[in-house]
């Protein structure tokens, strides 16, 4: 996939369309599975180690090298030894190196045909990362309408504009209350994109990123999808946040706004796409209601989130009130 001059780097493996949360799923238990088997063997015939290797600290990239660098005494030591739990210890060691496991997919599987594995995983506690490209519609099979597709956007199966809101996938996740999420544009910040995958990348739990992406279907010109993305953000049909569950352990709201309140209107956002200006040129009095309505999700959504950003939390202790 990419590796390092060292040579190191992320695998890949691909999952049927459906299964991609638990088949990422999958390689995180068989990862925590093989680490904790690693130092039960550690500990069994090299306790000296032990201290230093189960229990070091890998909470960023270089902590992860130097316990890399521990591995690689541990080898150095193992190959000494003639027996049959050495010879295992050798084999699986790396796995006492912090495994990053992340799943990626559409709109289409997250919010719809693969939803119900996805709430699974998130719910399990484990820490695995899920990236959402969001597209707003089925991409992949030719730009069919999806839960993510928002109010009036034309789409297959919806040639009159989709009549309900876009499901939230965001605040659902933030129901369990030890989930980070993310949503994030790279065109409107990418600051805070960046930022957003160091802090799901470093929680110790599941983590999940929305992620805004421009696809074909939205009838632009793909050349200007940085800039559609800013123009979504601006409109409040996108917004920027963070939701970390480990600020509630500070006092402290675990809900970050990294959008400011909307400056421009829907209208002047969505009319620069074709999936609603069709609908406007096909039939306007209708395309007219939508807009109205779409005008609506997203100054309730600005609403409802501000108001939930600016909760106070510094007598809540751990969250639970």
């Amino acid at each position: 996939y990419t590796k390092r001059d060292d040579g190191r780097g992320p695998t890949w493996s691909n999952s049927l369309f459906e299964d991609n949360a638990e088949f990422a799923f999958g390689m995180r238990l068989n990862a925590d599975k093989m680490s904790e088997f690693a130092r039960e063997l550690l500990q069994k015939i090299v306790p000296d180690m032990y201290d230093e290797i189960a229990n070091a600290d890998q909470s960023d990239p270089v902590a992860i090298d130097k316990q890399r660098e521990r591995i690689e005494a541990l080898r150095k030591k193992l190959k000494g030894m003639d027996s049959e739990d050495a010879m295992i210890l050798d084999s699986i060691a790396d796995y006492l190196v912090k495994k990053s496991v992340w799943a990626v997919g559409g709109d289409g599987w997250a919010y719809d045909i693969g939803y119900g594995g996805l709430d699974h995983v998130m719910a399990s506690g484990r820490d695995i990362n899920i990236l959402v490209l969001d597209t707003e519609v089925y991409s992949n099979t030719g730009g069919q309408m999806s839960k993510a597709t928002p109010r009036g956007a034309t789409a297959q199966f919806a040639a009159a504009g989709r009549p309900s809101a876009k499901k939230d996938l965001g605040m659902m996740m933030m129901s369990y209350g030890n989930v980070y999420i993310a949503q994030v544009a790279m065109g409107a910040s990418h600051n805070q994109t960046v930022r957003a995958f160091m802090e799901a990348e470093s929680y110790p739990g599941p983590s999940i990123i929305i992620a805004y992406a421009n696809c074909i279907a939205h009838g632009i010109n793909m050349i200007n999808g940085l800039n559609e993305m800013d123009k979504a953000v601006k409109s409040g049909h996108w917004m920027l946040y963070r939701y970390n569950p480990a600020l509630m352990d500070q006092g402290k709201n675990p809900l970050q706004l990294d959008s400011k309140e909307p400056s421009i209107s829907y209208e002047e956002y969505a009319y620069g796409e074709n999936r609603w200006r069709s609908l406007k040129a096909s039939d306007p009095d209708r395309a007219a209601r939508l807009m109205k309505l779409a005008q609506q999700d997203a100054n309730r959504r600005w609403n409802i989130y501000r108001q939930m950003a600016e909760m106070d939390y510094s007598m809540s202790g751990n969250g639970s009130k």
